[in-house]
């Protein structure tokens, strides 16, 4: 893959960039059209070309910006109920497939925030990255014998977070029927937990913390790390030889082994959760690797959330079957969490009143049952079929949508993400509470 020697920082030079992604999705468009009016492709075909060659245009386009623009895409991809196939491939690249920054680029870094060039501090580091993502690239070195990653952060980007969220809100705005008003809460939350994830002093810190509380976890491995080669754009910590989290779902393991790494995820996200009242929030596959001891290796706290009290009490309440089914209760918590609204119409509060019933009757099956199976197709079959069932209603139109408090945005990440870890594992009889055997 070619390396990067400059990326554009400028305001300018990143809306040009974008522009020129939209200018061939709008060619797209005309051959999608000629495909129908010539019938060279039946409909569904002539759909599908043009959303694999506009999820090509658009990934191309943010992986030459990295940054938050290509942050916004690898959360998409987490998406898989709402983004055309075709998307959701392409936008998972943004876990590994990122072209890196050049070596000369790497130097420039490090003479800035150490003075000196990396082969001066390490005893070994390689020039070539191992792994590069949306807002950083990572590099294997050494000293004292000691094997490490250093993770870099690329140039300019969190000076371009604020430009870059302006230029993707519409499309996010389109994309999940947001209106305007009302809705600075929801893009100033994912503002601010992206500039908090280009903050590697506040990384190093959460990291050593979430290393120390949850160390005791079974099966569950965290790397060591080291503040005297660390600052601002630069984290380094122990290397962790693992295999891809991605790569281990696919490969012929035995169900006990899934099983081991399933149950040892879901510790980690409950105790987080209920224990320590933050969370790693941002759970895909490329920030996890599993050791060939089938241990669970932690390898990135970028974005995590705090979970304020106000919020963890009537969010968890309403995971209960018993206040699910208390017409009195669950409208008063749906009052907390600011799913209905003093202003909504009638017909609004039946409507999202019956629909997170439905949600959440679904979600939460898993924390009604006292061992659960994630690898029942019929239950992630369900919450697709759920979501494209309310997608296709026309009476949404017109109806305000701007629902629920800004800290849903990342627990609902949070727990899309770790269901669909839960289901690639295949995980079977999973102990729900058993975390709370390790609580201090």
């Amino acid at each position: 893959m070619k390396t990067l020697n400059t990326i554009p920082t400028g305001k300018i030079e990143r809306t040009g960039s974008l522009l020129k992604a939209g200018a061939k999705v709008g060619v797209n468009y005309i051959k999608y059209y000629g495909n129908k009016i010539t019938k060279d492709k039946n409909e569904e075909e002539a759909l599908k070309t043009l959303n694999e060659d506009n999820a090509a245009d658009i990934y191309d386009s943010l992986k030459e910006l990295k940054g938050s623009a290509l942050k916004v895409a690898q959360m998409l991809s987490m998406e898989k109920n709402i983004l055309p196939q075709a998307y959701v491939e392409k936008f998972s690249l943004a876990q590994f497939s990122v072209p890196p920054l050049s070596g000369a680029l790497v130097r420039k870094t490090f003479r800035k925030y150490f003075g000196k060039n990396p082969e001066d501090i390490f005893d070994q580091f390689s020039p070539e990255s191992i792994n590069a993502a949306s807002i950083g690239q990572v590099h294997k070195a050494a000293k004292d014998g000691n094997n490490l990653a250093v993770k870099i952060q690329y140039p300019g980007v969190r000076e371009s977070i604020s430009s870059d969220l302006k230029m993707v809100k519409p499309i996010a705005m389109k994309m999940f029927n947001i209106k305007k008003e009302g809705s600075e809460s929801y893009f100033q939350e994912v503002e601010d937990k992206l500039f908090e994830e280009t903050n590697y002093d506040l990384e190093l810190k959460r990291s050593r913390y979430f290393a120390e509380q949850c160390e005791h976890l079974p099966n569950i491995v965290f790397p060591k790390y080291y503040p005297e080669y660390s600052c601002e754009k630069i984290i380094t910590m122990d290397w962790m030889d693992g295999r891809h989290f991605s790569e281990f779902v696919k490969e012929k393991n035995s169900q006990s082994d899934f099983n081991k790494i399933g149950q040892a995820l879901w510790d980690f996200y409950m105790y987080q959760m209920h224990s320590l009242k933050m969370v790693h929030a941002d759970p895909h596959p490329g920030n996890f690797l599993v050791s060939d001891d089938k241990e669970l290796l932690v390898i990135d706290f970028g974005c995590i959330k705090e979970i304020p009290a106000d919020f963890y009490k009537p969010y968890f309440e309403l995971a209960k079957r018993e206040n699910l089914n208390n017409a009195d209760i669950f409208r008063e918590k749906l009052y907390q969490l600011e799913i209905l609204r003093d202003d909504d119409s009638p017909e609004e509060q039946i409507f999202f009143t019956k629909l997170f019933y439905e949600l959440l009757e679904l979600f939460t099956r898993p924390f009604n049952s006292e061992i659960f199976d994630f690898s029942d197709e019929s239950f992630f079959q369900e919450i697709a079929d759920l979501g494209q069932r309310y997608a296709k209603m026309s009476n949404m139109k017109g109806m305000n949508l701007n629902r629920g408090s800004k800290h849903f945005i990342y627990l609902n990440r949070t727990f899309f993400g770790l269901y669909n870890m839960m289901h690639d594992l295949r995980a079977e009889n999973m102990i729900i509470n058993n975390y709370l055997k390790f609580t201090k």
